[in-house]
């Protein structure tokens, strides 16, 4: 199971623990559903000066997505995440990346997510959308993993993880390359509640 994949498991069972949650069969799972904000993550890693992976997150997520049991390939996924919410441990790390040098949220306030296919892709499946990052959309492909669902107090939860790579360079941003990675690797764990 990926780590994204990992997040949405342990809040789905943290919710049994808090509310009685019980399992509900994938078959309904189908239905829209809109993302829980405090159960979702989206967490990013990066290697600092070629010695360490470091890591980081968003804590602003919002969107909806659609989840089809019996036909998976049906399925859509809408994320939004508001760059300004990055937290990394340090207000002053924090403050220089959302600088120009980096996310630069004033100019780019919002890094969003639009599916485009999901299809099977060996034994596990393969979520291609538009990321638009730093006012530049490309096309990525993501590890895709539906957890499953759960029902407490009469509310069905359902919920999935994703993780992919990019290249910072690929959405314009070039600045201190070498002692920061190119390569950055983004872990999804989204909970959503059905409507």
């Amino acid at each position: 199971m990926k780590l994204g994949a990992l997040f949405v498991a342990s809040c789905l069972a943290m919710s049994g623990l808090v509310g009685g949650a019980k399992k509900v069969a994938n078959s309904d799972a189908t239905g829209s559903y809109v993302i829980d904000s405090g159960h979702s993550s989206v967490v990013f890693r990066v290697t600092h000066m070629g010695a360490a992976p470091f890591y980081g997150r968003f804590n602003d997520i919002k969107g909806e997505f659609s989840f089809d049991g019996d036909n998976p390939e049906k399925s859509t996924f809408s994320v939004e995440i508001d760059p300004a919410s990055i937290d990394t441990n340090s207000k002053n790390r924090d403050g220089h990346l959302k600088s120009p040098d980096f996310l630069n949220v004033k100019q780019f306030p919002k890094l969003t997510f639009k599916s485009k296919s999901l299809k099977k892709d060996g034994d596990g499946w393969k979520l291609v959308g538009d990321l638009t990052l730093h006012g530049v959309t490309k096309e990525v492909a993501a590890d895709f993993d539906w957890v499953g669902t759960g029902e407490s107090r009469g509310q069905v939860k359902g919920g999935f993880g994703a993780e992919f790579k990019i290249k910072r360079t690929d959405f314009g941003m070039d600045y201190m390359v070498g002692p920061l990675s190119d390569e950055i690797v983004i872990m999804v764990g989204v909970e959503g509640a059905k409507k």
